[in-house]
């Protein structure tokens, strides 16, 4: 098997989404063939639904919370089962957002063989994210909601993080996300040794 995974961590705005698509080309340019999965699209897509589950994920985004645990585990599990041949890179952008979710990532690593996967953290400041999420001008990104993001990131999103970076096999490379988009895609790619 040829995978290698690509895991993209930070705080809300940091720019995770950007230099998730910015490794998927650079990777696709090498030949690489690259599955790349965003949760929060998804979960965009299944809030447009007209369902249950599609008003309660409105209701959840609208308010800036947390969505459950199944969720994104679900999410990101169907699209590994439907699209994943073993030969593929993979990148995931908006996953482990809570512990549990990590030790259900990393068991997924240790189902498909991927090897020392890659777990990129982006780090910027509180009043950084704060900025750039209320200069992109979304609906979900008032200030309040932003707060509610930012303290959840704290809260949940670090003990994902340290899971990681605590436990072997895992290739944690940490990265100054308050640079240009071209600086930060430049020092991602050095880290990763391409």
């Amino acid at each position: 098997m040829n995978s290698r995974a690509f895991v993209f961590f930070g705080k809300s705005g940091c720019g995770k989404g950007t230099q998730a698509e910015l490794l998927a080309d650079y990777l696709n340019k090498k030949g690489e063939k690259v599955l790349h999965i965003e949760t929060g699209k998804a979960f965009r897509r299944l809030a447009e639904g007209d369902g249950l589950s599609g008003k309660n994920i409105q209701n959840i985004l609208k308010n800036g919370d947390l969505i459950p645990v199944f969720l994104p585990i679900w999410v990101w599990t169907d699209f590994m089962i439907k699209n994943f041949t073993g030969e593929e890179f993979v990148i995931l952008d908006g996953v482990c957002r809570r512990r549990e979710e990590a030790v259900a990532l990393g068991s997924a690593f240790d189902f498909y063989k991927i090897k020392n996967p890659s777990i990129i953290l982006m780090n910027v400041s509180k009043k950084w994210s704060s900025d750039k999420m209320l200069g992109r001008r979304r609906t979900d990104d008032t200030p309040e909601k932003i707060e509610n993001r930012l303290n959840w990131y704290e809260k949940d999103v670090m003990p994902s993080i340290d899971y990681f970076r605590e436990g072997p096999g895992y290739n944690f490379v940490e990265i100054n996300g308050e640079q240009t988009i071209e600086k930060v895609h430049e020092d991602i790619i050095k880290a990763l040794g391409y």
